[in-house]
């Protein structure tokens, strides 16, 4: 049986934000993860770094898990994920919003994921055809995304081939995964609107350096 585990994060909640982003990966179950994850607990110990779940955003601003730990021990953390990344056999898709044009209804913003969501996978329908069982993972943090993709997905795939788990970001490094692509797609934006900040750079660097060393080496991992 070929079964499929697509794993959902979002970023930038529904308030003041500028920005408002919603990440699938995708991971075939035949592709092996032991070696990845292996590295990159091999090399998180070597560090002498704490195992803690990647969250991204924190980590950049140094809040909730990451708060108290120097620059450079967060820098480390970053490091570490990132080669994982670059590792692990995945596609991915993220759906980016700005929030300003969807400001007259709450309800365009559902809308229009719904919207994009089924367009990606129709673009995508001969491959995710391929499973016998398609499992999404999501924690259910935002009821916007929970209610576009069960419409989206009820409205593509055959129901006896979906499956929903709720998920706890510790149990699941894709899961974190798709935390991580976000952020960095989200940081994508900004610098492109020459909106990024301090933070971005200090981690970054500008522009051309986190397109070479991040965005591209992300990308190349983009489904369709």
């Amino acid at each position: 049986m070929e079964e499929l585990s697509i794993f959902i994060d979002e970023s930038g909640d529904t308030g003041d934000s500028r920005y408002y982003l919603v990440t699938l990966v995708f991971h075939e179950q035949s592709h092996d993860l032991s070696d990845a994850l292996d590295r990159y607990d091999h090399l998180i110990c070597d560090k002498q770094l704490s195992s803690i779940p990647m969250h991204l955003g924190p980590l950049l601003t140094g809040h909730r898990e990451y708060e108290g730990l120097p620059v450079g021990v967060r820098k480390s953390h970053l490091s570490c994920f990132a080669m994982f990344a670059e590792r692990v056999p995945f596609r991915y898709v993220t759906l980016a919003y700005e929030k300003r044009l969807y400001a007259e209804s709450p309800d365009k913003l559902l809308v229009c994921i719904k919207r994009d969501l089924v367009t990606s996978l129709f673009d995508n329908l001969s491959y995710l055809q391929r499973f016998d069982k398609v499992k999404i993972y999501y924690d259910n943090g935002q009821s916007i995304v929970t209610e576009a993709v069960h419409k989206a997905v009820g409205y593509v795939l055959w129901k006896d081939v979906v499956v929903y788990r709720l998920v706890t970001p510790a149990d699941y490094r894709l899961f974190q995964l798709a935390d991580y692509i976000c952020t960095l797609e989200l940081t994508a934006l900004k610098y492109q609107a020459h909106a990024d900040t301090a933070t971005d750079r200090m981690f970054f660097g500008q522009w051309g350096s986190f397109k070479k060393n991040y965005l591209k080496k992300l990308r190349k991992h983009r489904l369709g």
